[in-house]
């Protein structure tokens, strides 16, 4: 959630922000709201002094109407005045009660205010280049996709008649390949000083709104309408929600912390897209990096989070580029975001592999985290997120660039200290 004071300071600077989005319609709502908010606050603050004092004087006429007829009668009158008083505050109450669930409502559609150095665009074709790292892997050979790479490894055929389209079994050597990539990078961030987390991946409503995911992203969320819960499409949901409601020490930030989990997307809009294969499930594996982190620091922070991501595709020899997302791309709560996109020989081309976000302070406002700096009140932090590995998508990276031209895989040595197959043959 976007800072009301920041809007109410400066309405100008935000919407100039938010129309690098093309959201700056969403700001007029929200001033309009708190404009008359503010005033109703003022009538009920006037009227409950007035109640104070009203109270006050009614205690001293009861006090003197003991001795005193006249001040018994001033005192019934000053009761019944008093009454109706109550009755006029309850309802102006009432209604800044319903201005305040308005409020809220109008700040929830308001994204994330973008970095000024983020690139103007609404899809991944906006994204600016900034680095390729490695060489575009060529082949003396037609180079496979990881469905024939990894023969009967992957197992859509058995995933759809079992759970439907867009999920898959990974067994025998794929399984394995996974496991060693998932280790490799829990070992690599729990090497960095990220705390290991296994979070659930059932979470309640306030969950999804604090981060930023409701209500912008519910069509892609699956739901557990009898219990109230819903499954995570990252664990990101649960790491941000770990610290919900508590105010950190200064000195323990930034805390890391790297959730393994399995992660649900319904993929709503994806149809027709991707349904080659894993490279876009239902459900999947992730490795997530997740960091609460100083403001003044932040930025800092998210190159470091994307230098893990880098230093984790190039432990496994991959070829990628790294993109600045365009601000029209970004989701709701981050300010700016770094993609990892790595070559698939098997599609010729650079496609998406792992994220890195930094939100800033908008989730932590609306988790209520806060730290206690040495002097003055406690602030909100920042929260950043990062993707170590996806099972899907990594596992089709390492097959697809490390092919051989007798169809065999040959596995990254760092997988292999792992228990990776030294060779997958399909």
């Amino acid at each position: 959630m976007i800072d009301l004071r920041l809007v109410r300071s400066d309405p100008d600077a935000v919407r100039e922000a938010l129309a690098r989005r093309g959201d700056a319609d969403l700001l007029a709502p929200v001033l309009e709201l708190d404009t008359e908010r503010r005033v109703l606050q003022v009538q009920v603050d006037e009227l409950r002094a007035e109640r104070n004092r009203a109270s006050e004087e009614i205690g001293s006429l009861m006090k003197a109407s003991k001795d005193d007829p006249d001040a018994k009668a001033k005192a019934e009158a000053a009761q019944a005045e008093m009454r109706t008083l109550k009755e006029t505050l309850d309802g102006l109450e009432e209604s800044l009660k319903s201005f305040d669930e308005r409020l809220n409502e109008a700040l929830l559609v308001v994204p994330n205010l973008p970095h000024p150095e983020s690139p103007l665009g609404n899809t991944d074709e906006d994204a600016r280049e900034l680095r390729i790292v490695g060489e575009i892997p060529t082949f003396d050979f037609e180079p496979r996709d990881h469905l024939e790479l990894a023969g009967s490894g992957i197992d859509m055929e058995r995933g759809a008649r079992t759970s439907g389209s867009r999920f898959g079994y990974l067994t025998g050597d794929i399984a394995r390949l996974w496991w060693a990539i998932s280790r490799m990078a829990l070992d690599t961030l729990s090497d960095g000083g990220f705390t290991p987390v296994i979070p659930p991946v059932m979470v309640r409503e306030e969950a999804m709104y604090s981060t930023g995911f409701f209500p912008t992203d519910r069509q892609s969320v699956y739901s557990l309408s009898d219990d109230d819960l819903f499954m995570v499409g990252t664990s990101e949901v649960p790491l941000a929600a770990f610290h919900a409601s508590e105010i950190l020490a200064e000195e323990d930030l930034p805390l890391r912390y790297a959730g393994l989990s399995s992660c649900f997307r319904r993929e709503a809009g994806a149809a027709g897209r991707d349904t080659r294969g894993i490279f876009r499930l239902h459900q999947f594996e992730k490795v997530e990096m997740f960091s609460f982190c100083h403001p003044d620091k932040s930025w800092d922070e998210h190159l470091h989070l994307l230098s893990i991501e880098e230093s984790i595709a190039q432990s496994l020899g991959l070829t990628y580029r790294v993109v600045d997302i365009a601000v029209g791309d970004l989701g709701a709560s981050a300010a700016r975001k770094y993609d990892i996109e790595v070559w698939l020989p098997g599609q010729q081309r650079f496609r998406e592999l792992t994220s890195c976000s930094n939100c800033t302070d908008y989730q932590a406002r609306r988790l209520d985290t806060r730290f206690r700096p040495e002097k003055g009140s406690p602030q909100v932090v920042h929260t950043l997120n990062g993707t170590a590995v996806t099972s899907s998508r990594t596992v089709i990276a390492v097959l697809e660039q490390h092919q051989q031209a007798d169809g065999t895989v040959a596995v990254p040595q760092a997988l292999v200290h792992y228990g990776a197959p030294a060779v997958i043959n399909p």
